[in-house]
């Protein structure tokens, strides 16, 4: 409209809805009941089965079954389960809790430090919802959210307005970004998103 530089229209934009639009999101036409709140950890929302430990997360991940690990804190140890798993939630825990770090490292979504949510043994309660193994929930990665049951989902839409506005912000930058990546896929959707090149970090680094 020409009433604002394209200077001024970067830096409105928040970073974080920007990476909200990458990330599968709640069905804005779907009904859905909020069950309980955390802390919107990584973003994106996910469905599926309620897992309570890694090895089942990856058992069933890897046969083609749609799972949320659940669990108080997850730890170096869960790794196999994250990596399988469509999201992940957990009742302790902050921003940058390992759930949260890892989460946001795989583009997963992630809600952590649920106060309502309660873990005994193979059972977990919601806000006095009571789940087992294999019922499913829906979080809300960038909102903190928690459902029970399956709410749709919709895929990332981008579409040219998104790219309208990180070809503005390249024309702007003064810094050249690249990407933290250790695998092909990772160095592919780098590059797909405009990284100029592509470094691994190592620990100590």
């Amino acid at each position: 409209e020409g009433l604002i530089g394209r200077d001024e229209a970067v830096a409105r934009i928040d970073a974080g809805q920007l990476d909200q639009l990458l990330h599968p999101m709640l069905d804005p036409h779907a009904e859905f009941e909020v069950a309980a709140k955390g802390l919107n950890a990584s973003p994106g929302a996910a469905s599926g089965a309620v897992v309570f430990d890694a090895d089942t997360a990856e058992r069933r991940g890897l046969a083609g079954d749609d799972v949320i690990l659940v669990r108080w804190e997850t730890t170096p140890d869960d790794i196999h389960g994250l990596i399988q798993a469509k999201g992940v939630l957990t009742a302790h825990g902050g921003m940058t809790s390992h759930a949260a770090v890892v989460a946001r490292g795989m583009g997963k979504p992630c809600v952590a430090g649920c106060d309502d949510l309660t873990i005994d043994g193979r059972t977990a309660t919601i806000a006095g919802n009571k789940l087992s193994e294999g019922d499913v929930v829906t979080i809300d990665g960038g909102t903190g959210s928690v459902y029970i049951g399956h709410v749709p989902l919709v895929p990332p839409q981008l579409n040219d307005d998104f790219e309208t506005i990180l070809g503005w912000a390249d024309d702007m930058r003064r810094l050249k970004v690249r990407a933290n990546a250790d695998n092909p896929e990772d160095a592919t959707r780098a590059r797909e998103f405009g990284a100029q090149g592509i470094d691994i970090l190592h620990a100590g680094a």
